[in-house]
């Protein structure tokens, strides 16, 4: 019986990551699809009501969105959790009475450790940091799909857009942690096993914004995240490469050629340890200045490497495990 459990234990498993991955991939075109489909159909009532309550509804993920306990509670993401597993680390306190930035990093290709922590309640962040509310940060792009942007809102995911930082970190009262995976679509390019590359050095928008409403600067890292998948890298100004950077600027994500474990889209079953730091106190300054600005986005990178150092040992990568910061 015990072996028997544990093959349904290991099926439900891979059948909630492959639904993830697929989600990932595939549930906005499909979005697309379906809405185009019922124009063309008996159907096509929904479709014209839908468009009607689309442009009622449009500003809602910039008004803090409306995340659905019921959905981050699912028991398909305890499955997903488990089949790496993934782990969340707390190493200091989240005080409820102040409004936090994550930086959460790397981007990997999909941000499974983000995802996981943050958009659903499977790892116990809420029972970790009580009176803290995470909300992952998004492209904003991805909320102009019809009825995906439902799904996604549900899950408690917002866009990162300044419409939406301000309404979470002005509107919203106090205890809010948005998490911005920083690095986005140019980190996902370097997504490698065996590779410790974070995009952050140029980017300071995050450290602006939370000096402008007092928001504590938190790093995280998500060691794992880029063991999931084997991509193929092109060379710095290759054809292909100039392609992908082109497609980023475009699409604001990258087309990264990957590959998994099992039929091509399943990760590897590689734990990934996401561990959330201590918080860098920051003041609140309507108009930041430039030296400010490159003052707390410095020490946040001293922060990220401190992290990344004291952990990467106890979290599988050896001693001699470096971390670039580009």
């Amino acid at each position: 019986m015990t072996k028997i459990r544990t093959q349904w234990k290991e099926f439900l498993e891979t059948i909630s990551v492959l639904q993830w991955v697929l989600s990932f991939l595939f549930l906005g075109v499909a979005c697309y699809v379906l809405i185009v489909y019922l124009m063309f159909t008996s159907l096509w009532p929904l479709s014209t009501l839908y468009f009607i309550w689309l442009v009622m509804d449009w500003q809602t993920p910039e008004r803090g969105g409306r995340r659905t306990l019921a959905v981050r509670k699912w028991k398909v993401w305890d499955h997903l959790r488990d089949f790496f597993p993934i782990k969340l680390v707390k190493t200091a306190e989240l005080d409820p009475n102040k409004n936090y930035i994550l930086g959460c990093h790397p981007h990997g290709i999909m941000s499974a450790g983000a995802f996981s922590c943050f958009s659903t309640e499977s790892c116990g962040f809420t029972e970790v940091f009580p009176g803290v509310r995470p909300s992952l940060a998004i492209l904003a792009g991805l909320f102009r799909i019809p009825f995906f942007r439902e799904y996604i809102m549900s899950a408690g995911l917002c866009p990162v857009s300044k419409p939406s930082l301000v309404h979470l970190l002005s509107k919203s009262g106090k205890g809010n942690a948005v998490v911005i995976v920083i690095g986005g679509a140019a980190e996902s390019l370097a997504s490698s096993p065996g590779v410790n590359t974070v995009v952050v050095r140029q980017r300071k928008g995050f450290v602006r914004t939370a000096l402008e409403f007092g928001a504590d600067l938190v790093p995280v890292y998500s060691f794992g995240e880029n063991e999931l998948f084997k991509q193929v890298i092109f060379p710095e100004g290759s054809l292909r490469r100039r392609l992908q950077d082109l497609f980023k600027s475009i699409m604001g994500f990258a087309p990264c050629l990957f590959v998994g474990e099992r039929i091509a889209v399943l990760p590897y079953r590689t734990p990934v340890t996401t561990v959330v730091g201590s918080p860098i106190s920051v003041p609140k300054r309507a108009m930041p200045t430039e030296e400010e600005v490159d003052h707390y986005h410095t020490l946040y990178m001293e922060a990220l490497s401190k992290l990344f150092h004291e952990h990467k040992v106890s979290c599988g990568l050896s001693e001699s495990h470096k971390l670039r910061i580009i």
